[in-house]
């Protein structure tokens, strides 16, 4: 399939694009510095120019034909109105215009729950949840696409294990891989089409997870 992913040169992107790669995919690697997309040079990668301050139309005309849109990106609390909020409903539109249904949306644990984000952990990263949610909204509310908008707990650059716990729990933590690894595998289950998957790490396999949402 022809995949685009938007922030790809983040640390989730980066171990995507890499399952995309090894699973037979053409991939479009989309980032404000193309330069820092890791796979830059990989046959099977194209890497662009993108910015999420264009307007509609620059980033349909950039996106074009594909088959599967990935948001990843993430303004690091930098730029969360232009960016992870505005920015990403943008690429839905965009995406719409393009005849592009299936989209997928790396988000955050209880991004459509505000009444969660007192809790200790997230109360911290209140402004970052504020715009997930004004874009998670956006998605399921006002779009028709195919979106899956999976929420992990905290990242850690540790091992990964692959194996996952969906579904919301005490506060956990993600190794990096691991949800790169759910956000590519997404693509061989159509249940996992229109719905919101919270994940933390845990002891069930990626695939028999998936299988049973």
């Amino acid at each position: 399939m022809k995949i685009f992913v938007v922030g790809a040169s983040g640390r989730v992107a980066t171990e995507l694009i890499k399952v995309l790669v090894e699973n037979g995919h053409e991939v479009t690697a989309a980032a404000r510095h193309p330069e820092n997309v890791s796979l830059k040079d990989d046959p099977h990668v194209t890497a662009v120019k993108l910015d999420l301050h264009a307007d509609v139309a620059e980033l349909a005309e950039l996106i074009g034909h594909q088959d599967v849109f990935y948001f990843t990106a993430g303004s690091r609390g930098k730029d969360l109105l232009q960016t992870d909020a505005f920015g990403a409903v943008k690429t839905m539109q965009a995406a719409q215009k393009n005849q592009i249904k299936r989209y997928i949306m790396l988000s955050s644990v209880h991004s459509l729950e505000p009444k969660f984000w007192h809790r200790p952990g997230l109360e911290q990263i209140m402004d970052y949840n504020v715009a997930k949610f004004f874009a998670d909204n956006y998605l399921v509310n006002q779009t028709d696409l195919d979106y899956t908008i999976l929420q992990p707990t905290a990242l850690t650059e540790e091992p990964g294990t692959e194996k996952i716990t969906l579904g919301t729990g005490k506060v956990a933590t993600n190794p990096i891989s691991d949800v790169a690894k759910t956000l590519a595998l997404l693509l061989e289950f159509d249940n996992t089409k229109k719905k919101v998957i919270s994940m933390r790490s845990g002891q069930t396999p990626i695939k028999e997870a998936l299988a049973k949402v």
